[in-house]
């Protein structure tokens, strides 16, 4: 496997592994989600280098070791991953994302078409009459969010993850706890939740499927979050996707099966990225 190793761009802290010889022309971009940081990917990162492609990892702001934007709404999320792009000067990518990565990345590939050159899309939502339930909806009201993130610690913070995904390993844990441990990190978190207003992505609605790159779609087929019925929802909004479901794994999928997935990925980018 390729070494994985730490970068920062002028804005965002990044994991990075590099291939050993030329890489191949379109980089793996991966984008965490919620409560998660750059080191979800550090697998898969690892084996895409080893396949041949540089691959990336940013904490987005407010996550891991990148300072939070001010106010850390959606549109500043996807503006920072768009200012990143440029900044390292990125040809068309293998975009990948989980949870509020696809939030923000998909909506980034919809502004900005140009830069993509396949599509990865895991346990997430971008439907215009999507609903926000359980925890999210709670961070999202005013008040009973602040309650939520205040009233937790690192142990009880680190039993739910755990109740929730039952092989995500410790380290993972505490990286995931920093950025809620402190008030900044608080802030971001529900400024984020509370300008994720579905309907904003109304202009998007079909865009992906126009966008006629290659996709992959994994799942969690326990996933609570963002059910297995999204899963069959995108593989039918964009035309000659790849569907994949895992039996065994929830919303936390590169944690509960990350084996199998990063296999699934790394033989979906060798498949439809180009060599040259």
């Amino acid at each position: 496997m390729s070494a994985v190793r730490a970068g920062r761009s002028s804005a965002l802290a990044y994991r990075e592994a590099l291939p050993g010889g030329e890489p191949r022309p379109s980089p793996v971009l991966c984008l965490h989600g919620f409560p998660e940081t750059s080191l979800m990917w550090r697998r898969l990162l690892a084996a895409a280098g080893e396949a041949g492609f540089r691959a990336l990892a940013p904490d987005l702001p407010g996550s891991g070791d990148s300072p939070a934007e001010d106010p850390n709404s959606w549109e500043r999320l996807v503006a920072a991953v768009e200012a990143f792009v440029a900044e390292l000067d990125l040809p068309p990518v293998v975009l990948v994302v989980h949870d509020w990565g696809g939030l923000i990345g998909l909506r980034w590939a919809c502004e900005h078409p140009e830069r993509i050159a396949a599509l990865v899309i895991a346990d997430s939502g971008f439907f215009p009459d999507g609903k926000w339930h359980g925890m999210a909806a709670g961070l999202r009201a005013a008040g009973t969010g602040e309650e939520l993130l205040e009233g937790l610690d690192h142990d009880s913070f680190a039993a739910m993850m755990t109740a929730i995904s039952p092989p995500m390993e410790p380290e993972a844990i505490d990286d995931y706890w920093r950025s809620l441990a402190t008030a900044e990190g608080r802030r971001a978190t529900l400024e984020m939740y509370r300008s994720g207003d579905f309907e904003k992505l109304a202009p998007h609605e079909g865009a992906l499927g126009r966008l006629g790159a290659p996709t992959l779609i994994l799942w969690g087929e326990k996933d609570e979050f963002a059910p297995v019925a999204g899963a069959r929802r995108f593989h039918d909004e964009i035309p000659g996707s790849e569907l994949r479901v895992f039996a065994d794994a929830g919303h936390f999928l590169f944690a509960d099966a990350p084996a199998e997935s990063v296999a699934a990925v790394v033989d979906f980018i060798e498949r439809v990225a180009p060599e040259t």
